[in-house]
């Protein structure tokens, strides 16, 4: 591939600079501010990731498109700025699709263009509205679309447009936030140039903050089941653990009106995400492999301090989603992209499977050791036995450590990084994050995917998760086992390494 920005967007595992923590398996860019994904779809054996990206600063400002290319969705390939910001605008965020008919003449029918659907924030009076941009080389080089913007309601909150097509209507169909009214805007086009009005959503769930970057897609219950939509929703204040989160609804969509079921309700919002670090995610289109999403992995509440340097900001591992059942309930279950299971390279991909044991108290000593690293993959099965809370230490270091576990008491999956290193940086950073977990079978299975600077914890068949931002010290790589008020049996327990290491 061309047009690398940097040695330290390596593709498969990513190389830290000297001094740095960089995330060894999640994406950052080279350098510089990033924010929301955008832009995500699939096209000639690529997945684009766009993301929100100052080109000038490591702070928020100068919005423009950050470009990264993958295979696969682990491996990525920056390249240079895709659409910027000028004396206009600032680019806020969007989608793209691959316009195949060429309904709206940016392209060719051979040769179809990929169009960005976007937001600008127009410097001169602080109005939002959608434009468009559009590329003919694969999303190497773009044009801003001459007669911008496509669509303008004289809004100053209006933004984020997600765009896909609708096969049923045989046009485009938008889902745009109306931010403070906590209201989602379904607009219908022939050609993404001319949009009109189906209906709106809302407000419905949580809205604590202004609600940003919708999602609507389809997914069959149970693989098999009944066709069922679901709208994500991300609000900038009020999650579920403090700050910004994304929410998400279940209905149905008849091409003009989106209906939640009546459980979705403003008392019971359904929680893509209880940890701090997942925000603004959406799915990719003409995704052969299913449906993924990937989110900004950190909190408006200190997003702008976390404590990493030449770059700020990282995102989720993407996530393949699904509809399951369970219990007498249907979720929107997620689990990490089959992909990261191929990771490889020197001193990658080491796996280590431990036999059935007991633990009391913490730093249990098993007959196979637990190996000392900083990104890995850790799978488990834990009767909880007696015990009070029970589960893992990672990122083990002097003085430090992130407690991962389930709390019987509460019938939770929890994250405790009070202790998980650098904390000073925000009132709002350390704590502790929970997410109601029931027991299958009188057995716990956690899922955990530990990086240099992240946790994400996949509870049960991953209906509920926690991804949490840490920042430990560069020799806290230790990894324990813990029970605290009884005894626990770890019946199965593999971790396989995802990165050399020292990180």
């Amino acid at each position: 591939m061309t047009g690398r920005v940097g040695a330290s967007t390596l593709i498969g595992v990513q190389t830290p600079p000297p001094g740095s923590r960089r995330p060894a398996y999640h994406f950052t860019p080279a350098r510089n501010w990033l924010n929301d994904p955008n832009g995500l779809v699939h096209h000639d054996g690529e997945y684009h990731l766009f993301f929100q990206y100052n080109p000038d600063g490591e702070s928020w400002g100068n919005m423009s498109w950050g470009h990264a290319v993958s295979p696969d969705l682990v491996r990525w390939d920056e390249l240079p700025l895709a659409i910027s910001h000028d004396a206009v605008e600032s680019v806020f965020s969007g989608s793209a699709v691959l316009d195949r008919a060429n309904t709206s003449g940016l392209g060719t029918a051979d040769a179809p263009a990929m169009v960005a659907i976007y937001t600008s924030a127009y410097l001169a009076d602080g109005r939002q509205a959608q434009s468009l941009a559009f590329s003919t080389d694969r999303g190497r080089t773009w044009t801003k679309y001459a007669d911008n913007p496509v669509l303008d309601i004289g809004s100053t909150d209006f933004r984020d447009p997600k765009v896909q097509w609708f096969e049923p209507t045989r046009s485009w169909l938008m889902a745009v936030a109306r931010s403070t009214e906590h209201r989602i805007a379904f607009y219908s086009s022939p050609n993404l140039k001319d949009w009109a009005l189906l209906s709106e959503f809302g407000p419905r769930g949580a809205s604590g903050g202004v609600w940003e970057c919708p999602d609507l897609f389809a997914l069959r219950v149970d693989d098999d089941g009944p066709l069922r939509w679901v709208l994500v929703v991300s609000i900038e204040a009020g999650g579920v653990a403090g700050g910004s989160a994304t929410q998400y609804f279940l209905g149905d969509f008849d091409g003009t009106s989106f209906v939640a079921d009546d459980e979705s309700s403003m008392t019971t919002p359904r929680w893509l995400d209880h940890g701090k670090d997942c925000y603004a995610a959406v799915s990719w289109e003409d995704d052969p492999a299913g449906r993924h999403l990937i989110g900004w992995m950190s909190n408006w509440q200190y997003a702008r301090s976390v404590p990493t340097e030449p770059w700020r900001g990282a995102m989720t591992t993407p996530r393949r989603v699904s509809l399951r059942t369970v219990g007498d309930e249907v979720h929107l279950v997620q689990q990490p992209v089959d992909a990261l299971a191929g990771l490889a390279g020197p001193a990658v991909g080491a796996r280590v499977a431990l036999d059935p044991v007991q633990v009391t108290g913490a730093g249990a000593a098993p007959a196979s050791p637990l190996p000392r690293a900083t990104a890995y993959a850790l799978e488990a099965v834990i009767d909880p036995g007696d015990a009070e809370r029970v589960g893992f230490l990672v990122h083990v270091g002097d003085g430090e450590a992130t407690r991962i576990g389930y709390d019987t008491a509460r019938a939770s999956m929890f994250v405790d990084r009070t202790r998980s290193g650098n904390v000073a940086f925000s009132a709002d950073f350390a704590g502790v994050q929970h997410a109601p977990l029931g027991l299958h079978r009188g057995r716990i299975r956690l899922q955990i995917l530990v990086d240099r600077t992240s946790v994400e914890v996949f509870g049960g068949i991953g209906e509920v998760v926690i991804t949490d931002q840490v920042f430990p010290g560069p020799t806290s790589d230790g990894l324990e086992m813990f029970s605290e008020g009884g005894t626990a049996t770890f019946e199965s327990v593999t971790v396989r390494t995802l990165a050399p290491h020292p990180g």
